[in-house]
């Protein structure tokens, strides 16, 4: 008696489609992913402006986990005990080039502290100034 591998390999196909199917879907539509995902975005959009504000600086080109571009750099959103870690890139225009940053919030998504990668001297002041602001060059 010959057994048919053309069948079986048909049958374990479809099994393993429907699986996948299955698992995929409930990955998509948990709402607990979901959830966190747009606790994240609202972690980031907060970042984006409370960097704007502290820097003073009307129109920054901004990477960041929302928009990212491999070609600057890796960027990384991250809970931090009662708060979010976010890091990435600005520059103020295309002549300049990009400074890295690490923005620390708390859960009400304030600011904790700001570290930043320039030698810009009005941001050297800023430091000086503001306890919560760390410009490194």
């Amino acid at each position: 008696m010959t057994f048919n591998h053309r069948f079986g390999s048909i049958v374990f196909g479809c099994i393993v489609g429907v699986a996948a199917a299955a698992w995929s879907y409930h990955w998509i539509s948990d709402p607990q992913r979901l959830e966190a995902r747009a606790a994240e975005e609202r972690a980031v959009l907060s970042a984006r402006e409370l960097l704007r504000e502290r820097l003073g600086i009307g129109d920054l080109q901004i990477v960041d986990p929302l928009a990212t571009d491999r070609k600057v750099g890796k960027v990384y959103i991250y809970p931090s005990g009662d708060g979010w870690d976010v890091s990435g890139f600005y520059r103020r225009n295309d002549a300049d080039h990009w400074h890295a940053y690490l923005l620390s919030m708390t859960s009400a998504l304030s600011l904790r502290r700001l570290k930043i990668d320039d030698d810009d001297p009005a941001l050297a002041l800023l430091a000086e100034s503001d306890p919560a602001v760390d410009v490194a060059r």
